[in-house]
C-alpha cells in the first residue's frame, strides 16, 4: 500500500508539473534595488548605511535608497504579489525564485551600459537582462522547459530605469554622450536601445510588463541644490518629460506588435510635480530639500550616520538628495495603481482591492 501511494504522488507530480506561483521580476536602479548594490563591494552607490531603513522592518539598512519602502513594494503588495528577493542575496535559490521572482534593480545602473560609470560597480539593464537569462537556465533545469515557459509568462515584469541616463551621464560633462548627442537625438538613442531591450524581455517570455515613466527629476534636492536659485531646473524637467512621451509611444507600439504582450506605462509625473508644487495639499511639509542631511553642508550625496534626520519623516518628500521617502513613494504607488487599474492574480474587476500593507515587519528588509 506504501508502495501504491508513493508511486500515485510521483505519478501526480510528473503529470502535474510545477504549481508554480505568479511572482515578479523588477529590473531597475536605485529607486527600485532591494539590496543588490551592498554586495557589490566596490560599487560608491550604496544604501548600507543608517539611517536608510530606519521605517523598514527591524530598521535597519537593507539595501533601499529610502527610509521604507520602494514603489515597487507597495504596487507588488497591493497585488497581492510576494516581494522578490535581490538577485545577490545570498539566500536566493530555485526554491525562492519560484515562491518569490527577483529584483535585478542596481542603483546607478540606466538603460544605457555606459551610465553610472562613476559609481565604479552596477548593473545596466542589459547586464540584469543577462542575470535574468541565467536564472531562467536555474528554472528550466530544475522543472523543466514547459513549466519553465509557463512560469515566465505569468510572472510580472517592471522595468523601471531613465533617471541616471540623464542625472548621471547626459547632463554631465565628464560622459562622452553629454557632447555627442543633442537632447532630442539622445532620447531617440534611449528609446531605441529600449525597444531593443524590452522586445528581448519579451522573447524571454515576458507578457505582463510595466514600464515606469520619469518623474519632474529637475526637482529632486540635488537638482535644486546645484542651481543658483534653488528652484526646479527646468531643463532636466523637460528631459523627463520627452522621455515618458517617447517611452509610452514605444510601449503602446510593443503592446500593438508584440504577442500577447500585455505592455503599460506608468506615469506619474504630473502627480509627484503638483505634491512638489502644493505639498500641503497632500499633507506634507516640505518638498525641497531632503530629510536626512548633513545641515547646511549640501548636497550630501547619502544619508550616514552623521546626518541629521528631519523631525517628521511622513511630512518630507524626498528622503535624501536623490529619492522619495515612503509616504511620497505610497502616493506614487496608489496613483500608478490608479490609472493603470492593477488586479491581483486571478482577480476580477468585480473583485474589490485590498489596501496596500505597510513596511514588513516578518521580514528582514531583503
Amino acid at each position: 500500500m506504501k508502495f501504491t501511494l508513493t508511486l500515485t504522488i510521483l505519478f501526480a507530480v510528473v503529470i502535474g508539473g510545477c504549481n508554480c506561483k505568479i511572482v515578479q521580476f523588477i529590473f531597475g536602479d536605485s529607486l527600485s534595488d532591494v539590496g543588490n548594490n551592498n554586495f557589490l563591494s566596490k560599487s560608491l552607490a550604496r544604501a548600507n548605511l543608517p539611517w536608510y531603513g530606519i521605517d523598514f522592518a527591524s530598521g535597519l539598512p537593507n539595501g533601499r535608497f529610502c527610509n521604507g519602502r520602494t514603489v515597487a513594494d507597495i504596487i507588488g503588495d497591493e497585488m497581492g504579489l510576494p516581494r522578490p528577493p535581490a538577485y545577490l542575496d545570498q539566500s536566493l535559490t530555485e526554491d525562492v525564485i519560484l515562491s518569490n521572482g527577483v529584483n535585478f534593480a542596481s542603483g546607478g545602473g540606466g538603460i544605457l551600459n555606459e551610465t553610472g560609470t562613476l559609481f565604479i560597480q552596477r548593473f545596466s539593464l542589459y547586464k540584469q537582462i543577462e542575470l535574468f537569462q541565467g536564472i531562467q537556465d536555474l528554472i528550466r533545469e530544475k522543472i523543466g522547459n514547459k513549466e519553465a515557459n509557463k512560469f515566465f509568462q505569468q510572472a510580472r515584469y517592471v522595468v523601471a530605469l531613465g533617471s541616471n541616463d540623464f542625472i548621471n551621464n547626459y547632463l554631465m560633462p565628464v560622459y562622452r554622450d553629454s557632447w555627442t548627442y543633442n537632447d532630442k537625438s539622445f532620447i531617440q538613442y534611449l528609446v531605441d536601445t529600449q525597444r531593443s531591450q524590452l522586445t528581448l524581455l519579451h522573447s524571454l517570455g515576458a507578457r505582463e510588463l510595466m514600464v515606469f515613466g520619469l518623474g519632474p527629476m529637475g526637482c529632486i534636492p540635488l537638482q535644486r541644490v546645484l542651481s543658483r536659485d534653488g528652484q526646479c531646473q527646468d531643463k532636466t524637467n523637460q528631459l523627463a518629460l520627452a522621455f515618458n512621451k517617447a517611452t509610452n509611444e514605444l510601449v503602446v507600439e510593443l503592446a500593438n506588435t508584440l504577442p500577447n504582450a500585455s505592455y503599460k506605462f506608468g506615469d506619474a509625473y504630473d502627480v509627484v510635480n503638483d505634491v512638489i508644487t502644493n505639498p500641503g495639499n497632500y499633507g506634507f511639509s516640505n518638498s525641497d530639500s531632503p530629510c536626512c542631511s548633513f545641515g547646511k553642508i549640501r548636497p550630501a550625496l547619502t544619508c550616514n550616520p552623521a546626518s541629521t534626520l528631519c523631525s517628521d519623516r511622513s511630512k518630507y518628500v524626498f528622503w535624501d538628495e536623490y529619492h522619495p521617502s515612503d509616504s511620497a513613494n505610497q502616493l506614487i504607488a496608489k496613483e500608478l495603481i490608479k490609472k493603470l487599474g492593477f488586479l491581483k492574480p486571478n482577480q476580477t474587476d468585480a473583485s474589490p482591492p485590498t489596501p496596500a500593507l505597510g513596511p514588513s515587519s516578518d521580514d528582514d528588509g531583503q
